[in-house]
């Protein structure tokens, strides 16, 4: 998982009240020529974690039971504390979960609770016209976003969760910093970006960091390094279970391929040009670091930017530029990756019926795009095109997220023990900021890939 507590980040940094939420959400879906109300009578207890989704959730909620019949109970804690309850509650007690709905952490998570039998599939349900409205438009969605809970039963692959917000990996530019030092152009490749980075290091004496990223030694950093690698290899299939890290089977892994060495050096050479005790920073040092201007660039997750927007917190509120992550492959196109939060039904739930009713009412397009508006992450492509949604950040920022998204690919990787792998990555990078070679630190990688993969 990329980010614990970050939903109280951004909820401070909201753009769109609640009350103006309401004012926007559609109720034409109850009007579709669909049963919304096929499950009325039905009780089903959701459980989320405090965060902007969930405001929105809120919101919407008394439609939904008008709508439905449905009543739904919400039970919603502190994130921190949601991770336990949910496996407390996936398992639940006797024969059904304590829980009919619940906000899915589409992540190494979501696929070991899945290998442990906890997560309904969603695809009998997505397949019936009687239990899915035919505007639900699953096409909307981004294929490399659907892929993160898409698992394999029986020999087929099926859909377990559905996206409800997300994040991309994109570059931030203080755009003081680069007026000042480079003549106010944004590089757009990432060859370009390096050595920008490292001018304004060295023309500012160190006041200034070129770049900012998280550096510290952790498999958590493994979702951003993804982003950069994505984008250095291109358009090569990187699909679940191996993501870009294998060769399409366990034992081909890839470590030692020019494009991923490629993807992990740059990494290492934006830290290079970032602050002296870059290795000791983690996402929340690194953001608030940009924040209060202490680097040029920052390339991370995109839902940072409602908060770095917000003027009671930060110092470059209004003086951000946003882009795709600058391009470093042979098709010239941005790649990307992207963690996600999602909604999925457990495979015990007393009420799964209502509970996807539930789920596609709050991810269709009125509301998805509704309840985008307080975090800035809404994942279908649609959203991203509507002129009251966009109108509630700053262009460059909708048009870098609307770019990455089609080329965007999710950074779990559907394996047991990935986190090990995930560390081994992160050394590489560790090894090249350390002075070693790119080449040498990639094979080096793979031969222990090829030693934990025996073992």
């Amino acid at each position: 998982m990329n980010t614990l507590g970050r939903g109280a980040f951004f909820r401070a940094a909201t753009l769109v009240t609640a009350s103006s939420l309401a004012l926007a959400v559609s109720a034409t879906a109850a009007l579709a020529e669909f049963s919304w109300d096929q499950q009325s009578g039905q009780s089903i207890t959701v459980m989320m974690p405090e965060h902007p989704v969930t405001d929105g959730v809120r919101v919407v909620l008394d439609q939904f039971e008008a709508d439905t019949g449905i009543d739904v109970n919400l039970q919603t804690m502190a994130e921190d504390l949601y991770f336990d309850r949910m496996e407390v509650a996936l398992r639940g007690s006797g024969d059904t979960s304590q829980m009919d709905v619940y906000f899915l952490p589409m992540d190494s998570t979501a696929y070991t609770q899945h290998t442990n039998g906890l997560v309904h599939s969603l695809q009998g349900f997505i397949d019936n016209p009687d239990l899915t409205a035919s505007d639900y438009n699953l096409d909307d969605i981004p294929a490399g976003f659907l892929d993160a809970t898409k698992y394999e039963v029986g020999g087929s692959w099926e859909y377990h969760g559905i996206p409800a917000s997300f994040e991309t990996y994109i570059l931030f530019a203080n755009m003081d910093h680069v007026n000042e030092y480079l003549d106010g152009q944004v590089p757009t490749t990432m060859e370009a970006l390096i050595a920008a980075a490292q001018e304004v290091k060295e023309e500012s004496g160190g006041a200034v960091a070129g770049a900012v990223l998280r550096g510290i030694r952790s498999d958590t950093l493994i979702d951003t390094i993804t982003g950069f690698v994505n984008n250095s290899v291109g358009a090569a299939d990187r699909s679940a279970p191996y993501n870009v890290w294998f060769d399409g089977d366990w034992s081909k892994p890839k470590m030692n391929d020019p494009d991923i060495v490629r993807g992990l050096n740059n990494y290492a050479e934006l830290m290079k040009a970032g602050p002296i005790n870059i290795q000791a920073m983690d996402w929340p040092d690194a953001s608030q670091f940009f924040m209060a201007g202490g680097a040029a660039f920052f390339i991370d997750a995109s839902l940072f930017a409602p908060g770095f927007e917000n003027p009671d917190d930060s110092l470059i509120a209004g003086k951000i530029g946003y882009s795709v992550i600058p391009i470093d492959n042979d098709e010239g196109e941005p790649y990307s990756a992207h963690w996600q939060w999602g909604f999925g039904i457990p495979q015990n739930a007393a009420a799964p019926e209502a509970g996807w009713l539930f789920i596609q009412y709050m991810s269709n397009v009125d509301n998805a795009t509704a309840i985008g508006k307080l975090h800035g992450g809404a994942p279908r492509l649609s959203t991203w095109a509507d002129s009251e949604y966009a109108s509630s950040f700053p262009q460059s920022y909708v048009d870098a997220v609307a770019a990455a998204m089609p080329n965007s690919q999710t950074s779990v990787v559907q394996r047991a023990g990935w986190s090990e792998f995930a560390l081994r990555i992160v050394d590489v990078i560790q090894d090249i900021y350390g002075g070693a070679d790119p080449a040498e630190a990639g094979a080096a990688a793979q031969a222990d890939f090829e030693k934990m993969l025996a073992n």
